[in-house]
């Protein structure tokens, strides 16, 4: 506690005490935690004679009130309370002397200042509707009535009492009460003298007569975990990216080049603070050509081994790599680079840590009552209980919070389908129907389309981008259409299919042809996103390139071939750090990235180096051709050229712009070489030329390629096919 030594002032005289004896049964609610207004009892209140001074100070010897130069003596009444009534004609500006046996401090009182919350938050709270409800909940440096504090609040409905805790406290709350400001559920105190920070924890007294310290759900900094406690915190940070945040929705982002990089950012550069990984990973996804980065989970978590996934702390980055304005500076250095920031927000469940969310004040609060909705059946974990406003509130403004605090550009919103369906993972008997008696879970419905209405009002420019696995109608489509409201979905279909084609030998390739072609079928259901993330190379997985078959040069042919493919084909790129090289063993949280492969000095370097630089190349010529993304969610911007040529492992097919420029993609994935191909093209095009090759020798390839332009005759082109390999082919310039 920001509290300074003293010299007592001249005393005015003796004053006569005359203390008012407290209720039994106040008392005892009072020094129990539960009484729900302790500024009715303790502070300065005027009686007959004077003015009632009452304070609550443990294990102080003296108080005295300090009042215009002069001072009065406080009674003890035992258990820390000291009381008198001194003869003021009104409650005067007045400080307290608290001696203790070592020494001496002057502080303001927390019990003579009123509500530091406005009306106005309360009402918004009440009807679920505070979008910037960090501002009103948690605990909030400021200067109130003149005095410099932090104002402390959370919302605690069915507590029967909720003391401030801190390090400032010895982690004793019985000094701090606070009270409860009405319907709304919210406890509030202000603190004078306590400042950035202070470590604190709120404690709460159940209506069954529990006691126990809980972590502040609004908490915008945390410990470093293993410790929980929530930490005083305001941002200081002058933002640099004011030229990035005025154009980066200048188009649409499903009519825009949109690459991303999937990042775990404690294991990127293993130890590396935010501001060190500042240094190192713009630079290196602006020179891959990424437009985007997505970042797992950076919300508080206490076990590192959840990769974020089971968050305590929903508006607190993870203190592990530094403070939040830390973070600021990584997501405007990223943002000065170019590069658009997404990052994975998790609203579908949370963990049971007793100090944390679970059972907040006693009861069921942030989790459905009902015991077959309140637990998650795959994770062990809590979901949230989206019927309940207040519990919305929560979530909304989390979204929020993380796009106009740190400038996210996008929110990958975890988890979609398990909030979507009552009988997810759920046996007969341990769900029961909506009011229809549908399985749709109506109330996270509704929660998903307020979240992305609010979003998209709110911050102009962010995409938010759904992992549904289902075929759940709409999810992309407007909510205003009854859609879910969501600016992208990733396409599991497509990933699932395509892993499983690609595992196979290309012998047995064509008995899987259609596993390739059936993501045309739905390719303009929604607006997709085709991702190779992080689940698909952990857990047995293996990495992508170990997917593949065949020998090591045929594994790495297959990975360049299929990044071909993949960066051809309808829908926006995403692929998980490590496999922009190759890597062949699955990801692991303790070491990343094996970096030591791109090392010169190591044998087989040219393959992993080569593998970076096709992604490079890709990126680059994706994201200067238009036909590669301006019409992903519209027919005209596909057409087949082959797709039943199942016998000989090849795909063709050729991808339009607005202006209806086209690319030749050529997908060749049998281990032979394929001469005189031919291939139907466009009469609008009379001279082809290759645009990359994913078989060149700069790439670790057996380099069959086309050198020179090819030409169209009698409507089609005849090429050579290499092995293993995908090639584009735009009009001769």
């Amino acid at each position: 506690m920001a509290l300074r030594e003293t010299s007592p002032p001249e005393s005015a005289g003796p004053v006569p005490p005359t203390a008012l004896t407290l209720d039994p049964q106040e008392r005892l609610r009072l020094l129990s935690g539960a009484h729900h207004d302790p500024h009715a009892l303790l502070g300065a209140h005027p009686v007959t004679g004077g003015v009632l001074f009452r304070v609550l100070r443990p294990f102080a010897r003296s108080v005295t009130v300090v009042a215009d130069g002069t001072r009065g003596a406080l009674v003890s009444e035992g258990d820390g309370l000291f009381s008198a009534v001194l003869p003021f004609d009104a409650i005067p500006q007045y400080t307290l002397l608290v001696a203790y046996d070592d020494a001496e401090y002057e502080v303001h009182d927390p019990y003579r200042f009123l509500p530091s919350l406005a009306d106005f938050d309360l009402h918004l709270i009440r009807e679920g509707r505070h979008e910037q409800l960090w501002k009103a909940l948690g605990a909030e440096p400021m200067t109130h009535q003149g005095v410099a504090g932090t104002r402390f609040t959370v919302w605690a409905p069915n507590a029967l009492g909720v003391r401030v805790a801190g390090d400032f406290t010895f982690w004793d709350g019985t000094q701090f009460p606070m009270r409860s400001l009405g319907a709304a559920g919210v406890w509030e105190l202000f603190l004078p003298g306590i400042g950035e920070g202070a470590r604190y924890k709120f404690e709460i007294t159940s209506r069954h007569g529990d006691r126990f310290l809980k972590a502040d759900p609004m908490a915008r900094r945390t410990e470093v975990p293993p410790d929980t406690a929530s930490i005083v915190t305001a941002s200081h940070y002058e933002w640099g990216d004011a030229d990035w945040l005025a154009h980066r929705g200048d188009t649409p982002v499903h009519e825009a080049p949109f690459s991303v990089y999937e990042v775990h950012l404690p294991s990127w550069r293993s130890g590396a603070t935010y501001r060190e990984l500042a240094e190192e990973l713009p630079a290196y996804v602006k020179d891959l050509g990424f437009t985007h980065v997505e970042l797992m989970p950076v919300a508080e978590h206490p076990f590192g081994g959840s990769w974020g996934y089971q968050v305590t702390g929903f508006y607190a980055p993870t203190s592990r790599l530094g403070s939040p304005d830390d973070f600021r500076y990584l997501v405007d250095a990223l943002h000065r680079a170019g590069i658009g920031v997404i990052m994975d927000w998790v609203p579908a469940h949370f963990p049971k840590d007793d100090w944390a969310l679970a059972r907040f004040d006693g009861e069921p609060l942030y989790e459905p009552g009902d015991w077959r909705r309140a637990e998650h059946p795959d994770w062990g974990t809590y979901e949230f209980d989206y019927a309940r406003i207040e519990v919305r509130n929560f979530l909304v403004a989390n979204a929020v919070y993380w796009c106009e605090e740190f400038h996210i550009d996008g929110l990958r919103v975890d988890a979609v389908a398990s909030m979507l369906y009552l009988d997810y993972s759920r046996d007969s008997g341990q769900w029961e129907p909506n009011v229809f008696g549908g399985n749709e879970d109506l109330a996270a419905k509704a929660f998903l389309q307020e979240m992305n209405a609010t979003v998209y009002r709110r911050v102009p420019g962010v995409v938010t981008i759904a992992e549904e696995s289902t075929a759940w109608d709409g999810v992309t489509r407007p909510t205003d259409g009854g859609g879910l409201g969501f600016g992208l979905k990733w396409n599991m279909g497509w990933m699932h299919d395509s892993l499983e084609y690609i595992g196979h030998e290309p012998v047995h390739r064509k008995y899987h042809h259609n596993e390739m072609t059936f993501s045309m079928v739905y390719a303009y259901s929604e607006n997709y996103v085709l991702p190779i993330s992080h689940d698909e190379v952990v857990h047995g997985k293996q990495a992508l390139v170990a997917k593949m078959p065949g020998d090591w040069w045929q594994q790495r042919a297959n990975h360049r071939a299929y990044l071909g493919f993949m960066w051809a084909h309808p829908g926006k790129q995403l692929l998980f750090m490590g496999q922009e090289f190759a890597q062949g063993g699955e990801w692991s949280q303790e070491h990343g990235p094996d970096w030591w492969l791109l090392d010169p000095a190591y044998a087989a370097q040219g393959d992993h180096r080569g593998v970076r630089d096709l992604v490079r190349d890709l990126n680059t010529v994706y994201r200067d051709t238009p036909a590669l993304w301006q019409r992903d969610t519209r027919p005209e911007g596909f057409r087949w050229v082959v797709g039943d040529a199942a016998d000989d492992n090849v795909f063709a097919f050729l991808r339009f712009a607005a202006d209806g420029s086209p690319l030749l993609a050529v997908c060749n994935f049998s281990p032979v070489v394929r001469h005189d191909y031919e291939l139907w093209v466009p009469d609008a095009v009379d001279t082809w030329q290759e645009t990359l090759n994913t078989d060149a020798a700069c790439y670790g390839g057996s380099d069959v390629t086309h050198p020179e332009p090819v030409k169209r005759l009698d409507g089609r082109i005849t090429l050579t096919l290499p092995p293993l390999a995908t090639v584009w082919l735009t009009p001769e310039r």
